[in-house]
């Protein structure tokens, strides 16, 4: 399943997407974990000391490799130069999956021993000085988009992305690129403001978005939660003494965590699994290709000089050929 973790900056999506993250972990299940939020968090909150998080790889700075590899024998890609952060893949392609040896993941991948299991992490890497007043982000998160677009996943396998805080990850198709959505609210106007702008933003691709309040005091801040947000609230994270002795640097085991929060975790755990049968191959593809279409209009076939129309494959749906199992939200089981 893919994952996603949004939430407006310091509402805690980082240290909650950590905390899924070592959950799944400690149950068995094969993780990568991906850092897409331009200010780069994850890697601490597994564990990493800043030195180390400061030496992880960046996907961005090795986005022509990537592309190379992805490109495989597609005919319809002359080159990787030709490949933009929404090409699709086609025959030809090389897929990704979570369980495997690659080049991209020998590149860009590290493991991270955790108290209770391991985890692959992935990050898009931080601003450089290279970067600052010539860049702009996306040139950062595209690369995880385009890695989404290749990737296939089976059940009880997972990729957990804690996203760029705020609207800002509406502001490509990497939105879309997920089974399910956990969005993080604290129990105030501006949390209730955030959902709502989400849960707009989201109506028309068909989004399944979840939130789970965290900051949660009492009775108080769960029924204003209740109030804002209604059925779309699946669980709300307490008061943590474990957070706060990670946050002032501690390392304290998994185990460690109140029952409380734990159960939440399962909660969010079980809305995972079931979201396996909600997926529809066919949906997935189409949204790429559709967010591929404006891309290449907007600024993809005048940056290439290709027309990047020609990228889609008719004929290709991202699941359906490699034996990952697709349904219909409309006839899925309950």
């Amino acid at each position: 399943m893919k994952i996603a973790f949004v939430g407006k900056g310091g509402s805690g999506k980082t240290t909650l997407s950590a905390l899924f993250i070592r959950h799944l972990a400690a149950d068995g299940r094969p993780v990568i974990a991906m850092d897409a939020d331009i200010n780069q968090h994850l890697g601490p909150a597994l564990g990493l000391t800043d030195d180390q998080a400061a030496a992880l790889p960046s996907l961005g700075a090795h986005l022509p490799e990537i592309k190379e590899y992805l490109r495989g024998s597609n005919p319809r890609l002359a080159s990787a130069d030709v490949m933009i952060k929404t090409t699709p893949p086609g025959r030809g392609s090389r897929l990704l999956r979570i369980v495997e040896e690659n080049p991209v993941y020998a590149t860009c991948a590290r493991p991270i021993a955790l108290d209770e299991g391991s985890v692959r992490l992935l990050a898009t890497g931080a601003f450089t000085e290279e970067d600052l007043g010539v860049a702009c982000y996306h040139s950062k998160v595209g690369a995880v988009e385009l890695l989404l677009n290749h990737l296939t996943d089976g059940q009880d396998e997972y990729v957990v992305t804690d996203m760029t805080a705020g609207s800002d990850s509406f502001a490509s198709g990497l939105f879309t690129r997920f089974d399910l959505t956990f969005l993080i609210a604290e129990p105030t106007r501006k949390g209730a403001s955030v959902y709502r702008q989400y849960k707009e933003y989201a109506r028309d691709f068909d989004i399944a978005l979840r939130v789970v309040g965290n900051k949660v005091q009492g009775p108080a801040d769960l029924d204003f939660l209740r109030r804002e947000v209604g059925d779309d609230l699946l669980a709300a994270f307490g008061h943590s003494d474990w957070v706060r002795r990670l946050e002032q640097g501690e390392a304290p085991p998994l185990s460690a965590l109140e029952p409380a929060n734990r159960e939440v975790l399962e909660l969010l755990k079980a809305e995972a699994d079931a979201a396996y049968h909600w997926r529809d191959a066919g949906r997935y593809t189409a949204q790429a290709v559709h967010f591929h279409l404006r891309n290449a209009e907007s600024w993809g076939n005048a940056k290439t000089g290709a027309d990047l129309a020609a990228q889609v494959d008719p004929e290709f749906t991202l699941g359906r050929q490699t034996g990952v199992p697709a349904q219909n939200p409309a006839t899925a089981p309950a």
